[in-house]
């Protein structure tokens, strides 16, 4: 009794093995255009992250001349020009993708971004206020600090720093510049504050720990902030702040510190022994 459905069952199954046979190569080729795909979004990803960033612009541009219409390589390419240096071309790039039917706000902000770099400071605030305001994103909002820097509209600058730093998991670099920014505009204890705070978040940044220091100086607090650093580093930031006592009067106390930069590395820190020759040639000559 039960062959029949055995047989039954088998030839079904013959019969549909052989029905997903009868166009193997077709078959073939959707599952190698699959797999063709997925290495290059793979690749894609390697080039914009991690690849030489003029290898990067090569490959997406032969890409996109193989595939014109692609709007994934144009960003693609954008986003490589920015990364090799080449601002003005990346903008003239993300122009066209922001007014494609495939633009999107990010795109905006991506031009907004390329103008900065390209210091066409006007050209980046009219692309920001074109923007709609329910954008919110980090990215736009740092850019938007910049702007309002640059034109010195402090308070606008304090808020858009503010809503930025809200809107990341990573914010030492925005409170790096919101301290650079209060730095410019002489609020040297605000600057202070922020850069202390940025390192805080990410305590490898030399950039910040100089700010810190020029900070520090600027109010004539010349030791060394406790945060972490190199040898090499602390040679630099004794540099940092030598210099800054020097051009604020205060002389002896800029010689004792070139000094300790050169005594804390000699080796690496050549740049404090000529200043410090410079100085006592000067002060031998006075």
């Amino acid at each position: 009794m039960r062959h029949p459905i055995l047989i039954s069952l088998c030839i079904a199954g013959a019969v549909g093995l052989a029905g997903c046979n009868r166009n193997p190569d077709a078959e073939v080729k959707r599952a190698m255009k699959s797999v063709n795909v997925i290495d290059e979004s793979n690749l894609n990803d390697v080039m914009l992250t991690v690849g030489d960033p003029n290898e990067a612009v090569s490959y997406f541009a032969k890409a996109l001349a193989e595939n014109p219409d692609r709007v994934d390589l144009k960003r693609g390419l954008a986003k490589s020009l920015v990364r090799a240096k080449k601002p003005t071309e990346a903008a003239v790039l993300w122009a066209q993708i922001a007014a494609s039917p495939e633009g999107t706000p990010d795109d905006q902000v991506q031009l907004a971004d390329a103008y900065i770099r390209s210091n066409e400071w006007a050209k980046a605030e009219a692309t920001l206020n074109t923007i709609p305001p329910t954008h919110e994103t980090f990215e736009r909002y740092r850019l938007e600090a910049m702007v309002a820097d640059a034109n010195k509209k402090w308070q606008k600058a304090d808020s858009f720093y503010e809503t930025a730093f809200g809107l990341t998991t990573k914010p030492a670099g925005v409170l790096n510049n919101w301290g650079f920014s209060k730095l410019t505009r002489g609020d040297f204890p605000g600057a202070e504050k922020l850069f202390a705070e940025s390192l805080t978040y990410d305590s490898s940044v030399f950039t910040a720990k100089n700010n810190l220091v020029l900070a520090r100086a600027a109010q004539r607090k010349y030791d060394m902030p406790i945060v972490n650093m190199t040898q090499e580093e602390r040679a630099q930031l004794l540099y940092t702040a030598a210099l800054s006592a020097i051009k604020q009067g205060d002389v002896t106390t800029g010689k004792g510190l070139l000094e300790d930069a050169v005594e804390t590395s000699p080796r690496y820190f050549e740049q404090a022994t000529r200043a410090l020759d410079a100085l006592n040639s000067q002060v031998a000559k006075g």
